[in-house]
């Protein structure tokens, strides 16, 4: 029997404004999971937040996009919901966008990242949340952590894992996707993935040489974009991923080290702005300033015949406080450039914002030149 891995994620009510969630609502989702686990629609599940997201993470042995497990997490979400207006709470079910639930949770709001396995010996699981940024966000690290030899020594004296894997990456705007196999496709994957906007790493998986299912994922993030679905801006994508690792994988410690640099990415403030991505504890994951940085979390877990050990917090680590420094001192960098570019995104991520409307207001005004 094949074990799956989920994170199911929402934003249905910020405590204050996007800084945090509200204790009621992991409240209400442990209430929730813990239920389904006594009827056997969970192995077990794990319930925080990142920033003002509503983090479930759950096993179970029903394979991805099940029926079963996205009304319970819709479900969950719609109950959270009501207690976030009952408490005044800011944006109340802003990632519930539509009330036309027919049985699977994508492109209905909430992100999804899920997997479906068959368990190793021992099979160490590292979640992934973010909050304040995009999925494209995942690109960077995810190549470093699987195709990048200069952080996955691995790659260079692992026999395991010397051939490589096999990206999927999807382009979000034409909505199509394509496979592409490092290293020997490595520049164009970059080519590609550098365009973070547009082209996001979905899934990674093994090559066919390797001692794992070809067709088993080892690396999944969300993708689902918010301002595409809505036709506006109604939130940042907030984006989960679930990284496998050991056993003909890259080592926990390489896993992690993709995320030491604090690199740039976009969403930050009304999620119209680029700033330094930080890794921080669960207890450090809140929001704050400018509504950011955006952040990052990861818990690992251990997971055997689908149970959950108590998950590790792995960035509350001094190891990455230099990391930390480094980005706040590149958010004050940042800042310091007010509403100009590159702090700012550029026009046409500006889409879904009040800008459009600045344009129309002046249209009238604007006069060709001669």
């Amino acid at each position: 029997m094949k074990t799956t891995f989920s994170i199911i994620k929402a934003d249905v009510g910020g405590w204050p404004g996007h800084a945090s969630v509200h204790p009621d609502l992991k409240e209400i989702a442990n209430k929730r999971l813990s239920d389904a686990v006594k009827s056997k629609t969970l192995k077990d599940f794990h319930v925080t937040n990142c920033g003002d997201d509503l983090e479930l993470i759950m096993t179970h042995t029903n394979g991805v996009d099940s029926k079963e497990v996205h009304t319970l997490s819709w479900d969950t979400f719609l109950e959270a919901t009501e207690r976030a207006r009952d408490l005044g709470l800011y944006g109340a079910g802003q990632d519930i966008l539509s009330d036309a639930f027919s049985g699977n949770i994508r492109g209905m709001g909430p992100g999804i990242a899920e997997m479906e396995f068959q368990e190793r010996k021992a099979e160490p699981i590292v979640a992934f949340m973010m909050d304040k940024t995009e999925p494209g966000a995942f690109n960077f690290p995810i190549f470093k952590i699987f195709a990048d030899p200069f952080n996955t020594a691995g790659l260079i004296i692992d026999p395991s894992i010397h051939d490589g894997f096999v990206f999927e990456v999807w382009d979000i705007q034409e909505h199509k996707h394509v496979f592409m196999k490092t290293p020997e496709e490595m520049y164009d994957l970059l080519a590609l993935i550098g365009a973070k906007s547009r082209f996001v790493i979905k899934r990674v998986f093994p090559k066919k040489s390797s001692k794992l299912p070809a067709d088993e994922a080892v690396a999944v993030i969300s993708t689902e974009k918010l301002f595409q679905i809505a036709g506006e801006y109604v939130g940042k994508d907030d984006p989960a991923g679930v990284v496998r690792a050991q056993s003909g994988l890259p080592a926990l410690g390489e896993v992690l080290e993709g995320f030491a640099l604090g690199h740039l990415v976009s969403g930050w403030m009304r999620g119209s702005h680029n700033g330094p991505l930080m890794p921080v504890s669960v207890e450090q994951a809140r929001c704050t300033r400018f509504d950011g940085p955006p952040r990052v979390i990861a818990l690992g877990f251990q997971c055997k015949n689908g149970k959950l050990t108590q998950p590790v917090d792995l960035f509350d680590d001094p190891a990455f406080d230099r990391t930390r420094v480094e980005a706040q001192h590149i958010t004050d960098y940042m800042r310091r450039h007010g509403p100009f570019e590159p702090h700012r995104l550029p026009m046409q991520d500006m889409e879904y914002t009040t800008l459009p409307k600045v344009i129309t207001k002046l249209g009238d005004r604007f006069k060709k030149m001669k």
